[in-house]
């Protein structure tokens, strides 16, 4: 059997022990068939307990109302609670570690306000050029809110490799070189444009040798790798749930904060439900935190958000994330070996292909430029191969092993080759 034959894809896909968790999500359609979905690094799919868990709370506000706060199951007083446990086993951190709430970006600056406190001698923060445009957005405005000029203390640290990835040395130098100057490094765990995974621990380790915090951007690595903030030594790290989580569009993000800062008097933003729980309803004026990353609350949760997240985390957990990365590296494995022996004069690989340095993403180029690489997604897309494009050149591809198959990954390089093929 070769790569490109039905019966391989299919004695891998009968040989996966996760197979069954397909099964768990609605896959969208295209025409009679299913897509071959692999956008799930931008929009994860709907698990099919998701709508159970919603509806739960839709009846009982109907039948409740506001003793739904308090009375009978899924109260919502402690609602974000129920998420609390499978989360921090997600991204390898303590209970108290972790929080469900408010969205990324929200969170981003939430955490700056506590730690990024820079000074005359320190102002400068250290991030990846070409960052994802939130993420420069909210740390040149931080910058520029402190009273210091994004044009000096912003360090943009430019790719070093061919196809515009970031060695760990380059890491390394950077944070040395601007070390006296760093009061913050904000880094990542997978570049969105590139699919670059990195090493969390050691950027972690490199930061606070200069004397600087350092904290992560998780979006398309909270579900997609196994990570272990709490011993990763980061201060902080943010995510959102709507990508490898599938909690749906726009839900509720999450938020880690290191044990070592659980009971800190960091200058925080605060507000009434991060205050102490104990204390919470006497309604005094003064706030007193809860310990822990629950204590960065601001508002009350968003329990109809919430609820999705819910289902996905069952998923997880039913999974392990070991198991789940093994199937991820199969999956990404056997697409780039497709690539190199079917489609290797078409497509260029930019994701770095070592498997420590990639999740589910695989970021592709078209060798033929730009306007062939459109013309390609296009054509990917009018026939159910449903993946995403990143400007300026960039078609990602995210192989999903909760959901994706070596079925889904042949039909993709099928319709490269037909679309080659009729060029």
């Amino acid at each position: 059997m070769t790569l490109l034959s039905d019966d391989y894809a299919r004695g891998l896909d009968a040989a996966d022990p996760l197979r069954e968790l397909r099964g768990e999500f609605l896959i969208p359609r295209h025409g009679d068939a299913e897509q071959a979905y692999f956008a799930g690094n931008s929009l994860g799919l709907q698990p099919r307990g998701a709508r159970a868990y919603v509806e739960e709370v839709l009846h009982k506000w109907a039948a409740e109302a506001v003793e739904g706060h308090f009375t009978g199951q899924g109260q919502w007083m402690p609602y974000h609670e129920l998420v609390r446990a499978p989360l921090a086993r997600l991204v390898g951190a303590q209970p108290h570690e972790v929080v469900a709430m408010n969205t990324l970006t929200v969170n981003l600056h939430l955490m700056m306000v506590s730690f990024y406190r820079p000074t005359r001698e320190r102002p400068a923060i250290l991030i990846e050029a070409g960052a994802f445009p939130s993420d420069r957005h909210a740390v040149a405005s931080q910058i520029a809110f402190h009273g210091f000029d994004p044009a000096r203390d912003l360090v943009e640290l430019e790719a070093d490799e061919p196809n515009g990835t970031i060695s760990m040395a380059a890491i390394e130098r950077a944070i040395a070189q601007h070390g006296p100057r760093l009061a913050l490094v904000l880094w990542p765990g997978v570049q969105y444009r590139t699919g670059q995974a990195f090493d969390l621990a050691a950027i972690a380790r490199l930061a606070h040798a200069q004397g600087a915090l350092c904290g992560f951007d998780l979006a398309h690595a909270a579900g997609n790798l196994e990570l272990a903030l709490h011993d990763s030594g980061a201060d902080f790290a943010v995510w959102c749930h709507y990508k490898y989580l599938n909690s749906g569009p726009g839900a509720v993000a999450g938020c880690f904060v290191h044990d070592r800062h659980a009971r800190s008097e960091r200058p925080r933003f605060a507000g009434w439900w991060g205050h102490d729980v104990a204390t919470r309803f006497r309604m005094g004026p003064q706030f007193l935190p809860t310990p822990g990353a629950d204590g960065w609350q601001l508002s009350n949760p968003p329990i109809l958000s919430l609820a999705p997240l819910r289902a996905s985390l069952e998923l997880f957990d039913r999974a392990g994330m070991a198991a789940l990365r093994r199937k991820a590296l199969g999956l990404t494995g056997y697409l780039q070996r497709l690539i190199e022996t079917r489609l290797a004069e078409t497509l260029q690989i930019v994701t770095p292909t070592e498997p420590e340095r990639h999740g589910c993403q695989m970021s592709l180029r078209v060798r033929a430029g730009r306007e062939a690489g459109r013309a390609l997604f296009a054509h990917l897309g009018a026939r159910g191969v449903l993946g995403d494009w990143r400007e300026p050149d960039v078609i990602r591809i995210s192989p999903v092993p909760l959901y994706n198959t070596h079925a889904d990954v042949l039909r993709f390089a099928r319709e490269v080759e037909a679309w080659r093929d009729a060029c």
